[in-house]
């Protein structure tokens, strides 16, 4: 059970449990609330609580004070519950449900391993309040979030099944494209990332880059639009590949790398993609480097009319 004062931590993230509100319905305080108190460098900024009722499936619930909420710290918080939870517990599943609505909540559960099972609609959220939730779960002999395997479920559990992914194209003064060196797989790739609901490409691209390198970039053109199928146990995907213009030094200089996802950045010239990139990337890298439009349309990286 967990033990009134019992620290969990990550760094400068502790959960502490406390005594749950409401009672324990068990005597040997082995079922029931275990409730954690979130600390962050010292400030109490939350609580998560894990609902054991012996069945071997456990409820997660958590609120983190809104401020806290974009800074990685439920995601942290939610692993170290998660990881206590299957430790300690004769546990098979967690389950945890977030309003539809609430995009933050939502890609904490997912970071923390927590599995999109499907939309609850108009479930009970409170006294008179229904609202349409999402029901994440996590079983424990998933494989771990940081993972392969585990990522590609995550991603799997959560993304359309036609998928949408737009990504630019940033040069620099001597021709080299931008590159990014991911931490999750071998190969370089362009910057950008998957499309969200009601997001267009054009827009995603320019977010993803916000978000990944801190700079603002401009879409020049549309220069192709490459459908990718299915390949190393990811779904197929059609790419929109944007023109972002000519890099200078100081706008290279701005960035700050989202370390989770880009370990650093390379201008890559072309005798250097059969190294770094996948082979459809180089297919794609060497049409573009020929082709001066207009828009193209490709499969898998090479012209399909």
């Amino acid at each position: 059970m967990a033990e009134p004062g019992m620290a969990l931590v990550d760094g400068d993230l502790t959960l502490r449990a406390v005594d749950g509100d409401g009672g324990d319905p068990d005597p040997t305080g082995e079922l029931g609330d275990h409730a954690f108190s979130v600390e962050w460098q010292g400030e109490q900024v939350g609580r998560v609580e894990v609902i054991d009722d012996g069945s071997g499936d456990a409820d997660l619930i958590w609120a983190v004070v809104a401020e806290y909420r974009e800074v990685g710290i439920v995601e942290r918080a939610l692993r170290l519950a998660v990881a206590w939870t299957f430790d300690a517990l004769e546990v098979h599943r967690i389950e945890a449900r977030v309003p539809d609505a609430d995009r933050s909540g939502v890609r904490a559960a997912l970071r923390a391993g927590m599995r999109k099972e499907g939309v609850a609609r108009g479930a009970l959220a409170g006294p008179g309040e229904r609202v349409d939730t999402m029901v994440l779960a996590r079983l424990r002999d998933d494989a771990e979030p940081d993972s392969r395997d585990g990522f590609i479920a995550l991603l799997n559990s959560s993304l359309p099944t036609k998928r949408a992914i737009a990504q630019g194209v940033l040069r620099d003064p001597a021709g080299r494209v931008l590159l990014c060196e991911l931490t999750y797989k071998a190969e370089w790739d362009l910057p950008g990332g998957v499309v969200d609901p009601s997001e267009s490409p054009a827009e995603c691209v320019v977010r993803e880059v916000r978000e990944e390198l801190a700079i603002d970039v401009e879409v020049r053109a549309l220069l192709a639009v490459n459908w990718l199928p299915p390949w190393r146990g990811w779904s197929d995907a059609t790419v929109f590949v944007f023109d972002l213009g000519v890099a200078d030094e100081e706008l290279i200089a701005r960035t700050t790398l989202e370390r989770r996802e880009i370990r650093s950045l390379h201008f890559a010239a072309e005798e250097e993609w059969e190294e770094r990139v996948a082979p459809y990337n180089q297919r794609l890298l060497a049409f573009l480097a020929a082709h001066a439009g207009p828009t193209a349309y490709l499969e898998d990286g090479l012209p399909a009319l």
